[in-house]
């Protein structure tokens, strides 16, 4: 027992000096989503994505569809983001009740709601904007708008206009917020403000992305120019710029540019952040962009078509190797090891205990000792994330099996993806409770964090097996859900769906459970490896 208990005390030990501290000017950058139209996408889905980076709650669960009696009313909360379980309602407060519809589709209900049973799924991205802006006393916060149209829209631009609508009848509550909103057709983005702290209402832009290219929205304004008479690429609202001369976001001088005029701290001046840029240059490196450069495309035609995988790749950056931005590029050492001829060597290598998700004290002490050894670069995969979700609408399948959420629990950059269909009813075991609440293993985020954050330690030395684990599950799902789907469309056709729900809910339901026992198994040999020196 004693055993136990230390083997607890080093543990919290190590995730309490690995925790991050978040430098003040990326406080709010909390999420990124990355977008890619069905002709870009290397098999014809469209997919939308969302990496939920902050302390917002981590269970989750699949909403059931529902049939309302005339009159009834929905409710409308505000405080959704931090509860321990679905039952929880600490911290939660009635906003407001807006008429309910007679039926509501499936959804699954993440912390921000993500996919409903039509194929209509979202990700976000907070870019705030001017403070000026919010109302406070707005009805809806953006996930109770997404929650809103995942239960009563199955296209994007359907879910649009019913966003707009609510916001202009019950007002916006929340500050600058994008949502990155796909069908089985297309994808598109859109950003939301509020009108002012005098007016219940709001402002909003959406642009759809091309068929044939990739966006990329990251805690800011993407938006350039507002084009009212292409409502095949363009919706929004008709109060946009007199709310922008009226609080000093736009002079009436010249062409309106949205980004501009809203502009996000975060980016210093410009329409992108590291993260857009350094996407984008992964997708089509012949287009030479510029980190300095004010401006980025909204979106861009990929060099190869962008599949899943790629996005979930992508998802894992955390810019080792990419001279611009690389934070441990200086943290080198001498180093002694076999080669492959067996001889004893020493080469002059990055340490072994350096990691791209350091916390502040250490980038302090590095700097202390050497000036401007480190840099910190804000990457795509955070320690400090909750959630992220790589989603693929498919119109060739049914909407049981078409729609494909990619889940993952932790740091985006070192755990697996755990595959939920739209069609599901039933989530694994402990994806209902919240992991941010204290420890315990009854908690689906625990499965992973314990060996994520010990790997972090000596993220040199671990990394190896864990990106083996991480592509063995990718690679299982790869060989193993042609079949599945097959089979689940099947059914569908013959009108089974009672046995395609189950199909799809024990798939779900395995897959985590081995991924369980493999990040169970890591954790015990990182602790090994500590008692051996690595």
């Amino acid at each position: 027992m004693r055993k136990l208990y230390l083997s607890f005390f080093v543990f919290f030990f190590v995730v309490a000096v690995r925790a991050q501290e978040v430098p003040e000017h990326l406080v709010g950058a909390n999420c990124t989503s990355i977008m890619v139209g069905k002709q870009a996408s290397a098999d014809g889905s469209v997919i939308t994505s969302h990496t939920c980076d902050g302390m917002y709650r981590t269970w989750l669960t699949m909403e059931p569809a529902a049939d309302h009696k005339p009159g009834t009313m929905h409710k409308v909360y505000k405080g959704t983001m931090h509860t321990a379980n679905p039952k929880d309602t600490t911290g939660m407060k009635l906003a407001g009740e807006i008429p309910e519809v007679p039926h509501t589709y499936a959804y699954l209900n993440t912390s921000y709601p993500c996919m409903n049973e039509k194929q209509l799924a979202m990700g976000e991205s907070t870019f705030s904007g001017p403070d000026t802006l919010v109302n406070s006393n707005g009805m809806f916060l953006i996930e109770e708008l997404q929650r809103i149209a995942l239960q009563r829209c199955d296209n994007a631009r359907d879910a649009i206009r019913l966003i707009g609508d609510l916001v202009k009848q019950y007002g916006y509550g929340d500050g600058g917020e994008c949502i990155t909103i796909a069908d089985k057709n297309e994808v598109w983005q859109m950003e939301i403000l509020g009108e002012g702290p005098d007016k219940i209402g709001g402002i909003w832009a959406a642009q759809r992305v091309p068929d044939d290219q990739v966006a990329v929205s990251c805690n800011v304004a993407r938006i350039t120019t507002l084009q009212r008479n292409n409502p095949d690429y363009f919706l929004c609202s008709d109060n946009i710029e007199e709310v922008a001369m009226k609080y000093g976001c736009w002079d009436g001088q010249g062409e309106f540019v949205w980004w501009r005029a809203f502009l996000s701290d975060y980016a210093g001046g410009k329409n992108h952040t590291e993260r857009e840029w350094y996407i984008f240059n992964q997708l089509a490196p012949s287009l030479h962009l510029d980190l300095e450069a004010e401006e980025l495309p909204f979106s861009i035609v990929p060099e190869e078509k962008v599949s899943a995988r790629k996005v979930m790749e992508l998802f894992r950056a955390n810019y080792e190797g990419c001279p611009e931005v690389d934070q441990i590029a200086n943290l080198k050492c001498p180093v002694t090891h076999y080669n492959d001829e067996g001889k004893v060597v020493t080469d002059t290598m990055v340490c072994p205990n350096a990691n791209p998700w350091m916390s502040g004290s250490e980038r302090a002490l590095y700097n202390a000792l050497k000036p401007g050894t480190v840099t910190f670069h804000r990457g795509i995969a955070m320690s400090w994330c909750s959630y992220s979700t790589v989603i693929q609408c498919r119109d060739w399948l049914p909407d049981a099996v078409g729609g494909l959420c990619w889940f993952s629990f932790e740091n985006p950059g070192q755990s697996p993806r755990i595959p939920i269909y739209a069609g599901n009813t039933q989530l694994p075991k402990g994806f209902d409770l919240c992991g941010h609440h204290g420890f315990t293993d009854e908690a689906a985020l625990w499965h992973y964090r314990k060996a994520n954050k010990l790997s972090q330690v000596r993220w040199g030395s671990t990394k190896k097996l864990m990106y083996k684990h991480i592509l063995q599950y990718e690679d299982k799902a790869a060989t193993e859900l042609p079949d599945l789907e097959k089979k689940a469309t099947d059914l569908a056709k013959n009108n089974k769906m009672k046995n395609v729900r189950k199909l799809l809910n024990d798939y779900s339901y395995n897959f985590a459970e081995e991924t369980h026992k493999t990040w169970s198994e890591m954790e015990h040999k990182f602790w090994e490896n500590f008692w051996t020196g690595f």
